[in-house]
């Protein structure tokens, strides 16, 4: 029986400025992705009954998720005797900003392509990728790259060199109520950009006054940054005694990962 091993990575957007919203919905952006090594594993194997997903992650409990959604398009590709047993352990925080559902799509989306001998085109892939999240492109690309349009108009870049701290506050953020927020907003601060870096961060802030105390007791020391429209906040570092002194501020019910750059995606492997 065929299956297919696979690690999900995450990501953090160096910056992400929100330009404009189109008449589809969406927005458009400019961001900068860059893979990073928190994974989730992903196992597919070939099966005689539909789509089934065993995890231990709740968010797989039934079929309102980016994996299940990407199996069913690719099966739209395929005659209708296919099937997947998915097995996923999640690791990236989900709602973090960190891109852990789309990378699973575009896991799915590969890994799927391959195992039922699909070959679709990048165009096509890409392309069901999009009907599944703004993200999902960058992650089928499988390259660091500079984003714009929803994220989807991709070019190569270079990784960055340096070791990123990623602090986790364990709040779950929506990326469409974070945009509807902004939204609402933004008519009301339009020459506002009091943080550059991202363009959540005004709501971010706003919307949890802990973060708000948070980011004033380290900005001065620390250049923190935001990842998507968050929760997940990271710092670049060399040595790790550079963070050792946020590293004590963190709330003792927050988490925090140690992580390293990724020139690409482990899912290339999968093409």
């Amino acid at each position: 029986m065929i299956e297919i091993d696979t690690k999900s990575p995450a990501k953090i957007n160096l910056y992400l400025r929100i330009l404009n919203k189109r008449n589809d919905g969406y927005h458009n952006i400019e961001t900068s992705f860059q893979y990073i090594d928190l994974y989730d594993f992903l196992n597919f194997k070939e099966s005689k009954h539909d789509i089934s997903i065993d995890s231990d992650s709740p968010v797989f409990k039934n079929t309102n998720n980016t994996v299940f959604q990407a199996a069913s398009k690719m099966k739209e590709y395929s005659n209708n005797s296919l099937g997947v047993s998915i097995k996923i352990e999640k690791k990236i925080p989900i709602g973090s900003g960190l891109g852990g559902a789309s990378s699973n799509a575009a896991s799915t989306i590969l890994a799927l392509n391959k195992l039922w001998g699909l070959n679709l085109s990048d165009e096509e892939l890409f392309n069901i990728g999009k009907e599944i999240g703004a993200d999902v492109p960058f992650f089928i690309f499988g390259k660091n790259a500079l984003g714009e349009g929803i994220g989807d108009i991709l070019k190569n870049t270079e990784s960055i060199e340096n070791n990123i701290f990623i602090i986790d506050p364990k709040i779950h953020n929506s990326s469409k109520e974070m945009f509807t927020l902004y939204d609402s907003w933004i008519k009301n601060n339009k020459d506002a950009n009091d943080y550059s870096q991202n363009s959540f961060w005004n709501i971010f802030i706003k919307e949890n006054h802990i973060i708000q105390k948070f980011y004033d007791e380290n900005i001065n020391n620390y250049k923190l940054k935001l990842s998507g429209s968050g929760s997940c906040m990271y710092v670049e570092y060399k040595e790790r005694q550079e963070i050792d002194q946020i590293l004590k501020k963190i709330p003792s019910n927050w988490r925090f990962f140690f992580c390293k750059p990724l020139q690409y995606s482990p899912i290339c492997y999968i093409k």
